[in-house]
């Protein structure tokens, strides 16, 4: 069994004044918060029971929204992240909601879509031991961390944001842990800039021969929504596959009931709040394309 938890805090400065008075993981990409797009991936995942973890003035904002996770089939819980002090700190506050368990963590400004991409999860979900992250292929790889790759595809090194990167493939913010996650995290140092680093446990893991890499190729999309830019990005991106497709990236409503995790009555019942909007429309013509 897994858990997951949903990183979403962080005061949003790049994104200031919109974060002025509300969290970004709340903005809007395109027709639905940002959050809704972290949250499918470990939907997706088959993961159920997940961690929302946010900053004391944003929290009841994302509960008003999400509420207790029924109406996608899922159990949520909530926790507060007083200071931005990284992202490992996630599996601190998560302790006991993780309960010994191994983990998912997803940041919540993450995009994700592409074929096969339920497959690369499943995958990583399969796994018993050891950590598994995501690498994507940039243009920009000093913005991220980056890990490099050996002759038979085994991950050499994973570096942060690095001067001279030794490839171009970007580690992106989804990360499967087992349970030894809370313990590294623990006895983690913080870095030069104070904080909990995520990639110096996925080092410790690599160093211990335990990491593994999914690589998301040609055709698929990671978008990082943290810039006005990345933002308009992902809101045309997902805009023009919608109207395109005819079919929503990220529904969380219908990903629930596509595994049977709600039932029809119940889909209709929550989609009556939003009847008026395209998103309502479309989940309640949802029962029509089984």
């Amino acid at each position: 069994m897994r858990r997951g938890i949903v990183l979403a805090g962080g005061s949003g400065t790049r994104l200031a004044p919109l974060t002025t008075a509300v969290s970004k993981q709340l903005l809007p990409i395109y027709d639905k918060p940002m959050i809704y797009y972290s949250l499918s991936a470990l939907l997706l995942s088959d993961i159920r029971e997940i961690l929302i973890i946010s900053t004391p003035r944003d929290l009841p904002l994302f509960q008003h929204l999400l509420g207790d996770g029924s109406r996608f089939g899922i159990s949520l819980h909530y926790a507060v992240q007083e200071n931005p002090n990284g992202l490992a700190e996630a599996f601190i506050i998560g302790e006991k909601f993780l309960d010994g368990l191994s983990s998912a963590l997803v940041l919540g400004d993450n995009v994700f879509y592409g074929e096969g991409f339920s497959d690369h999860l499943m995958t990583a979900g399969s796994r018993t031991r050891g950590a598994t992250v995501f690498s994507y292929p940039v243009q920009n790889p000093k913005d991220f961390g980056v890990v490099s790759f050996g002759a038979d595809g085994r991950a050499l090194a994973i570096e942060e944001k690095p001067e001279k990167p030794k490839s171009n493939s970007a580690v992106v913010g989804l990360y499967f842990y087992d349970e030894r996650v809370v313990q590294f995290a623990h006895e983690q140092k913080p870095s030069a800039r104070g904080e909990l680093e995520i990639t110096d446990i996925n080092k410790r893991y690599l160093e211990m021969g335990d990491l593994y890499v999914e690589q998301l190729g040609r055709g698929f999309a990671w978008l990082d929504t943290g810039t006005f830019t990345s933002m308009l990005d992902a809101t045309n991106f997902v805009a023009t596959l919608q109207r395109r497709q005819g079919l929503r990236i990220a529904c969380l409503e219908e990903i629930a009931f596509r595994k049977g995790w709600i039932s029809e009555t119940n889909l209709l019942s929550h989609a009556e709040r939003y009847k008026n909007s395209e998103y309502g429309k479309y989940v309640l013509e949802l029962p029509n394309f089984v």
